[in-house]
């Protein structure tokens, strides 16, 4: 796994908590607004927010909430929307089991984190037992 780094320019668009479900929403919204604003087409539009999407249930169904951060900067060359989902939670146990086709805690929406890895370009992910988990997803404009 590779340690996620937050040494980077990229502009920062927004940070926001996740407390309460009303705050999912809010910020599910608030990618698709800047998904648009990046000239995403409906189909990456779409991708990137349901996505978020599943990372936002985990973190408030798992972790209790967290706080998510929207940036938008160059990654390789290519102009990427990028969000970073961060929780002190309980972390992920066994990070290679979640991350494999198929697995369910039976809690989620069903699309788990090999299927959020699936919708986006880039995927990253940091959790370490008893002190929480990193996610951070990049779409390609």
């Amino acid at each position: 796994m590779n340690e996620i780094s937050f040494d980077n320019n990229w502009e920062q668009l927004g940070k926001y908590p996740i407390v309460t479900e009303h705050d999912i929403v809010k910020i599910r919204q608030l990618v698709r607004h800047h998904a648009k604003e990046a000239r995403m087409g409906i189909v990456e539009q779409t991708r990137i927010t349901t996505a978020v999407s599943e990372l936002f249930r985990n973190m408030f169904n798992y972790a209790g909430g967290g706080e998510v951060v929207i940036e938008r900067g160059d990654v390789d060359g290519k102009n990427a929307l990028i969000v970073t989902c961060i929780d002190e939670g309980p972390g992920i146990e066994d990070l290679e089991l979640a991350m494999s086709d198929g697995y369910t805690s039976g809690m989620g929406m069903g699309y788990g984190l090999p299927g959020t890895k699936r919708l986006v370009d880039r995927f990253e992910i940091q959790s370490e037992k008893d002190k929480g988990t990193i996610v951070r997803v990049m779409k390609w404009r």
